[in-house]
């Protein structure tokens, strides 16, 4: 997210010739005339909003900059407090602000909405509150226009789309004059046709730090987090943004090492990873060619390559595309897995909460599908390289705390809860697997511990198909590889034995029952006298009856 202060003075000349993604040049307040030299407060704000609304030029200006002072970076306590405490709504006049036609209002409309975007609190008021209509439509305007402020309004509605449950409003914006609905993709005044005309109609090579560079730039950031869900990547796929994110990623003539945060590679590359895990985009992305542009980021590591290697995965390709025999690849997005489930982030590259764990495991089972596809019917080779303990056991994890959190009378639980589709993908990726996971030992040996082993995660799979809303195609690849399992508990399996041991091992610092999963497949016990453990008594004599 991305706060905005006033410059001094004497900095004002040399703003063209810098670039930041943090504060972009032309950030600088404009001075007003006559603007009162005490600070404001909050009780200045009805006044203040009664003289934007009724006033013009400079006066209007003027207020509206004492408005924007009001939650500059030397006063962020007063953010929450403008918008969520009630007492005032600077959002409706702030919004008016943006329909200027010039001015230095506009402009200091757009600083001020950018500051109050930030906080938590305030995001949920402003994109989905009473005056979000306006807030959306001024922003979506200014862009549409072209304005020198573009770029301040896309920041905005990027930091308005970092609360997930704004983005389907955000993305489905759709003016019409007429006050008839109207379907985004038919509406050339909606914000996904205001965005895709941005980006198609960008220089091939803008000037950097100019405001059309950084339109286009903050344009791909607010497309990034509005493609996180399937519904609005759909949308999205039937434009030509695919198309011209692909672009930009062929066109930088910087190394991918060299790619800094939040630049317009850094962002084009995470529109493709989102997009390219749902399928009603995904198709767009394969037929403007994004796995060959993509396909070389691999080999760069740290974050950029993690997020060409997931893209790539999602995307079909072939095993043989994964630098050194895809060992890079299933240790990056288990580690991934890992510190998602564990709430981290990893140094330097990436911070808890930026990647989804549905995302993570889906790149690992499209993984091990590659790689069972590239060792055909009988081998394992390549689904060795992903079927190691650790990623074996995490899998595990993943769906038994998905089943613990399923099962009202369960014991214990986890930390970090899956959802449905994170424990699908696991599922899937643990079925690929199977051939590396299930390999006998050498020589050929019995092993309580196998026996243990496969009964217990065999069984755990069983109920895992049978929870309310696991999907049909679940469903039938946890009962296959719950059957392939336990059909093998009569060797030893060296991989499954200490997969199943890590496991157990989480189970028990979660506090979980490690009885959860076992098998009662075992008869029924008999002596001389009957069965035993039947059935209760039901009578005093000592008798028993069935009740």
């Amino acid at each position: 997210m991305v706060s905005f202060r006033r410059k001094k003075k004497d900095e004002s000349k040399k703003e063209s010739a810098k670039s930041s993604s943090a504060a972009p040049a032309s950030d600088k307040a404009p001075s007003s005339k006559g603007s009162p030299s005490k600070p404001p407060t909050l009780d200045d704000i009805p006044e203040l909003l009664e003289t934007m609304l009724n006033s013009k030029g400079e006066k209007s200006a003027a207020a509206t900059k004492r408005i924007y002072e009001l939650c500059d970076v030397g006063h962020k306590q007063n953010r929450v407090p403008m918008v969520c405490s009630g007492k005032y709504d600077v959002l409706t006049p702030l919004a008016k602000c943006l329909t200027q036609e010039s001015g230095d209002g506009r402009h200091l409309a757009c600083l001020a909405l950018n500051n109050l975007s930030i906080p938590t609190e305030n995001k949920r008021v402003m994109a989905l509150g009473p005056a979000s209509k306006a807030v959306i439509g001024g922003l979506c305007k200014v862009i549409a226009e072209d304005k020198q402020e573009s770029y301040l309004c896309c920041i905005c509605l990027m930091n308005l789309s970092f609360l997930e449950a704004s983005i389907t409003t955000i993305l489905q914006h759709s003016p019409s004059p007429s006050g008839k609905e109207k379907a985004p993709l038919d509406n050339p005044a909606s914000l996904i046709r205001v965005l895709e005309k941005l980006l198609s109609n960008s220089p091939a090579a803008p000037k950097t730090s100019s405001g059309k560079s950084e339109g286009v730039r903050w344009a791909c950031g607010l497309i990034k987090n509005l493609a996180k869900s399937e519904e609005n990547a759909a949308v999205i796929g039937k434009t030509d943004i695919p198309k011209c994110v692909i672009e930009n990623i062929r066109a930088s003539t910087a190394p991918p090492s060299r790619w800094t945060s939040n630049s317009l590679e850094d962002f084009s590359l995470f529109v493709i990873l989102n997009l390219a895990q749902w399928p009603g985009s995904r198709e767009a992305l394969m037929k403007a060619g994004a796995v060959d542009v993509v396909k070389p980021i691999m080999a760069e590591g740290d974050l950029q390559g993690l997020k060409a290697t997931m893209a790539c995965a999602f995307l079909d390709a072939p095993w043989s595309s994964f630098p050194d025999g895809g060992n890079p690849a299933a240790k990056s997005v288990s580690e991934l897995m890992t510190n998602i489930v564990e709430k981290k982030g990893k140094d330097g590259q990436y911070a808890y909460g930026v990647f989804k764990l549905y995302t993570a495991t889906k790149a690992y089972a499209d993984l091990a599908k590659s790689a069972s596809k590239a060792d055909g019917t009988e081998g394992d080779a390549n689904t060795k390289v992903l079927a190691v303990p650790s990623a074996v056991a995490l899998n595990f994890q993943i769906i038994s705390d998905l089943v613990l959190s399923a099962m009202d009378d369960a014991e214990g639980g986890s930390k970090y809860v899956p959802d449905a589709m994170s424990a699908e993908h696991a599922v899937t990726a643990i079925e690929a697997m199977l051939p590396a996971i299930l390999q006998a030992g050498e020589p050929p040996r019995k092993s309580a511990q196998s026996e243990k082993a496969c009964g217990e995660i065999s069984q755990m799979l069983l109920t895992y198909a049978d929870i309310s809303g696991t999907s049909p195609q679940a469903k039938t690849s946890a009962r296959a590889a719950a059957e392939k399992i336990k059909e093998s508990a009569s060797s030893a399996r060296p991989i499954l034995e200490i997969s199943h041991d890590l496991w157990t091992q989480y189970r028990k610092r979660e506090g979980q029952p490690l009885d959860q999963f076992v098998s009662n497949d075992k008869g029924v016990e008999v002596d001389e006298s009957g069965p035993l453990d039947f059935l209760p008594c039901a009578s005093s004599d000592g008798g028993c009856v069935i009740a």
